[in-house]
């Protein structure tokens, strides 16, 4: 993908909230973002955006809602990463099983069971790492929510595991936990101030893997060549890895 350095640039991060979260006070969508340079910007949000996800007729109406959520005014033309801790996109093998084709003939353990878990999921599993599973967790509502909003305003498939709509808005999937546990992702949170909330925590460091994405892609860790590409990849920093 090509990058203009010239060309405005804000880095979102979504912690993706259930369909009807705004009825729970316990979750619900929170959403931070950041300047070209890392910055914190506006006001961060929490609460529900499945009114500006129905009223939002494209890519360029969306990316206007949610900066009138932030109170910020972007510059014309700025392009925007967005990194969403939820899964863009289901298990291959179950979504083959639900079409009716043939199951596997044994299923093996959980964390290596591909009706549950998609290819990145058990590779955190082997990375030393404990990924939800879309199918069996109580995430399956975020799922569809994530999943609705990149199929809508970022239906391009760029490379495996980042959606685009061709023009101005970049997707794709996050997860904080890992993600905390990188030293650059460490550095990045120093000295901001404090959040309020567990929600808009982990909408930071969503925001800072996007800023990540579009300033250094090479230091998060790569879908091996492998990867089904409508499962999509959970986007982690290389040093987030555990030593072993």
């Amino acid at each position: 993908m090509i990058r203009d350095p010239m060309t405005p640039h804000y880095s979102i991060g979504w912690d993706v909230g259930a369909w009807y979260c705004e009825k729970n006070a316990n979750s619900r969508d929170a959403l931070i973002v950041l300047d070209s340079e890392g910055r914190e910007m506006g006001r961060p949000f929490r609460g529900g955006l499945r009114r500006w996800i129905n009223e939002a007729e494209g890519s360029e109406e969306w990316i206007d809602a949610l900066f009138a959520v932030f109170e910020v005014e972007p510059e014309p033309g700025a392009r925007v990463t967005m990194a969403i801790d939820t899964p863009l996109g289901f298990p291959a093998r179950f979504l083959a099983l639900a079409a009716g084709s043939d199951p596997l003939r044994t299923v093996g353990e959980r964390r290596s069971n591909p009706y549950l878990f998609r290819a990145t999921e058990r590779h955190l599993f082997d990375l030393g790492w404990t990924p939800m599973s879309a199918i069996e967790s109580m995430i399956g509502s975020q799922a569809t929510k994530g999943i609705h909003l990149r199929a809508r305003f970022a239906p391009h498939l760029a490379t495996v595991g980042v959606w685009t709509d061709g023009d101005r808005l970049t997707v794709l999937e996050t997860y904080p936990t890992p993600c905390r546990s990188s030293r650059r992702i460490a550095s990045l949170l120093e000295g901001r101030a404090a959040l309020s909330n567990d929600d808009l925590q982990d909408a930071r460091v969503c925001a800072l893997v996007a800023h990540l994405f579009h300033t250094d892609p090479e230091s998060l860790l790569p879908p091996p060549l492998e990867t089904p590409e409508g499962e999509g990849w959970i986007w982690v920093p290389r040093d987030a890895v555990p030593v072993r």
